[in-house]
C-alpha cells in the first residue's frame, strides 16, 4: 500500500504513514479549519490498511515488531479528538484480530493537560498506550 503523507502546517499536523517502513505518525498541532477535509482521507486510508493486513498480511507485525502508532501533538481541539478517537477505533480493529499493536503518546514533560487527554482518549478506546514525556 502506498505510503500517506500530509505535511504539518500552522493548524494540522504533519501525518506519516508508511507501512514499509512500519512508520505511523500523527504529530504537531490538529486545529484545522475544516478537520473532516482532513482527517476523512486518513480514516479511509486506515479502513483500508485495516483490511488489507487483517485479510492476509498478519505476520506482518510481530510481538518484536508491533505496529507503532505514534501521537505526538502539542494541541487538539475538540473536533480533531474525535477523528483520533476514529483512528484509534480502526488500529484497534488490528489489536482485536490479533495484530500487536503499540500506541504511543508523546508529550511534553510539564503539560500535564495533554497527558490527562491521552489517558481520556486511551481510556474512550479501551486500548493500552505508552506515555513518553520529552
Amino acid at each position: 500500500m502506498q505510503r500517506l503523507i500530509i505535511d504539518q502546517t500552522e493548524l494540522t499536523p504533519e501525518i506519516n504513514f508508511s507501512p514499509q517502513e512500519k512508520k505511523f505518525l500523527i504529530r504537531g498541532v490538529s486545529s484545522p479549519e475544516d478537520v473532516r477535509a482532513l482527517y476523512y482521507p486518513v480514516i479511509e486510508w486506515i479502513r483500508i490498511y485495516v483490511d488489507d493486513i487483517l485479510e492476509g498480511e498478519k505476520k506482518v507485525f510481530t510481538p518484536e515488531s508491533p505496529l507503532r502508532l505514534q501521537i505526538d501533538l502539542s494541541y487538539f481541539n475538540s473536533s480533531s479528538a474525535k477523528f483520533l478517537y476514529d483512528i484509534l477505533m480502526e488500529i484497534k480493529r488490528l489489536h482485536t484480530g490479533g495484530v500487536p499493536v503499540l500506541i504511543e503518546w508523546i508529550y511534553e514533560d510539564e503539560d500535564t493537560d495533554m497527558y490527562e487527554a491521552g489517558t481520556d482518549i486511551a481510556e474512550l478506546a479501551e486500548m493500552d498506550f505508552i506515555f513518553t514525556a520529552r
